[in-house]
C-alpha cells in the first residue's frame, strides 16, 4: 500500500458541548452511533482501520467488498461503521461482528451486512488532504459519493442550526447519537480534540451491585450497575466509570462496608467467576470483550443497598450507551426503587430517507 496518508491514522476527536453553538462558519452533521473507521483503498489493497489501531477489516469482508465498487482507486475516507435495520441503528449487533472464528464472521457478514457512513477525505489520489479546510474535502467527498451503490453513505451536513436541532430531536431513538460540529476551515488534526459533539444526557437512579478494580491497582475503576425489572430482578445496565486518580481511592474506602458477605445473597452471584460470565446469557457482568480480546473483566460483589445518580447519555436494548458518570450517592433511595421505568427510552424514529437499507 502506498498512499499520500497512510495507516495507521489517529482519527480526528471532538470535545464536548452542552449546548449547540451557532455561527455562520460551522458545519453540524449527525453523530451516529457505530464504530469510527478510516478507510485506505489503494488498487485492490483496502484496509479497515479503527480509532484504536485495531483492524477491523478481517471482521467486514461484505464492507471491503463493497468499498471496492464504492471508493475511488486511490483515497483515505474517515466514516462510521454502522448495522442498520428497520428500527435503527443497532449497537449491539455491531458489537457481535466482532467475532475471532472466520465462518462466525462470514455467516454474520450474510445476516447482518454492515454499511459504511463517509464524512471526511483525507487523501485522494497522490494527494494529501488533510491540510486543505474542512469545506474542501467535503465537496471532493460529496463529488466521490453522488451515486455510491447501497450500503454506503454520505452523511448528511447543513450550515443551519435549526435543522442540526431538528435532527438532534427527531432521530434519537434510531442511533442517532447527537450532533458533530466543524469549523468550515479546520483542517483534519489526527488525534486532536478539534471538533465539538452535543450529546444527550440524562440522568437515572441504580443499584451499585458490584465493582471492578483500575488497571492500576491502586482504586475502583467502574462501578457496576443494576436496575429492577417488573418481576424484581436486578439487571445489570452498564457503569459509571471515568474517576480522577484521588477519587479512585476514595471510592475504596467508601465502598469496603459493602463488602463483607456480599455474594451470600447476591443476584448476580452465579456470574461472580469471570469464566462462568463469559458463557451466561442475559444482561450480567464479566465475560471476555470481543473489542479488548483477552482484557480482564471480572468483577467484585457489594451488597446491592447503594444507590447512585448516574449521569447517561440513551439507553439501548435495555442498558446505558458508553457507560454513565457518577453525580453523587443517594443515601434517599431504596434500591427497590432503582427500576427500569424511570429511563427515557426514546422510541425509535424512521431513517428509510437517509438509509435505504432500513426499509428493506
Amino acid at each position: 500500500m502506498d498512499l499520500p496518508v497512510m495507516p495507521p491514522v489517529k482519527p480526528m476527536l471532538s470535545k464536548s458541548a452542552s449546548d449547540l453553538p451557532d455561527d455562520p462558519d460551522l458545519y453540524y452533521e449527525p453523530k451516529w452511533d457505530g464504530f469510527r473507521c478510516v478507510v485506505f483503498r489503494d488498487g485492490p489493497e483496502i484496509e479497515l482501520g479503527s480509532r484504536n489501531d485495531r483492524p477491523l477489516t478481517r471482521y467486514f469482508p461484505e464492507l471491503v467488498e463493497l468499498l471496492a465498487t464504492a471508493l475511488p482507486g486511490k483515497c483515505v475516507v474517515d466514516g462510521e461503521i454502522v448495522v442498520v435495520t428497520d428500527r435503527g441503528l443497532d449497537f449491539d449487533t455491531l458489537q457481535n461482528r466482532l467475532h475471532p472464528a472466520a465462518s462466525r464472521v462470514a455467516k454474520l457478514a450474510a445476516e447482518t451486512p454492515a454499511s459504511f457512513v463517509a464524512f471526511d477525505l483525507l487523501a485522494l489520489g497522490d494527494r494529501d488532504l488533510t491540510a486543505e479546510p474542512f469545506h474542501e474535502r467535503r465537496r471532493i467527498l460529496e463529488t466521490l459519493l453522488e451515486s455510491s451503490p447501497g450500503r454506503t453513505h454520505l452523511t448528511p451536513i447543513t450550515s443551519d442550526p435549526g435543522t442540526a436541532r431538528d435532527w438532534f430531536t427527531r432521530f434519537e431513538g434510531a442511533g442517532f447519537d447527537g450532533v458533530m460540529v466543524k469549523a468550515k476551515d479546520l483542517p483534519y488534526l489526527q488525534d486532536k480534540r478539534a471538533m465539538i459533539k452535543v450529546k444527550h444526557e440524562r440522568t437515572a437512579d441504580c443499584v451499585v451491585a458490584g465493582f471492578r478494580r483500575h488497571k492500576d491497582g491502586q482504586g475502583i475503576g467502574s462501578l457496576l450497575l443494576g436496575l429492577y425489572d417488573d418481576e424484581g430482578r436486578l439487571h445489570h445496565v452498564g457503569v459509571a466509570a471515568s474517576f480522577t486518580a484521588a477519587r479512585r481511592k476514595e471510592l475504596v474506602t467508601e465502598l469496603e462496608p459493602l463488602r463483607a458477605g456480599a455474594l451470600e445473597n447476591h443476584p448476580w452471584r452465579e456470574w461472580a467467576d469471570a469464566a462462568a460470565a463469559a458463557r451466561a446469557d442475559g444482561r450480567m457482568p464479566g465475560g471476555i470483550s470481543r473489542w479488548t480480546g483477552t482484557k480482564d473483566l471480572s468483577w467484585e460483589p457489594l451488597r446491592a443497598e447503594l444507590v447512585a445518580e448516574v449521569r447517561y447519555e440513551h439507553v439501548q436494548a435495555g442498558r446505558l450507551r458508553h457507560g454513565g458518570r457518577l453525580v453523587r450517592f443517594r443515601d434517599d433511595r431504596t434500591p427497590e426503587s432503582c427500576t427500569y421505568a424511570q429511563l427515557d427510552e426514546v422510541a425509535p424514529a424512521e431513517l428509510a430517507d437517509i438509509f435505504a437499507e432500513a426499509a428493506s
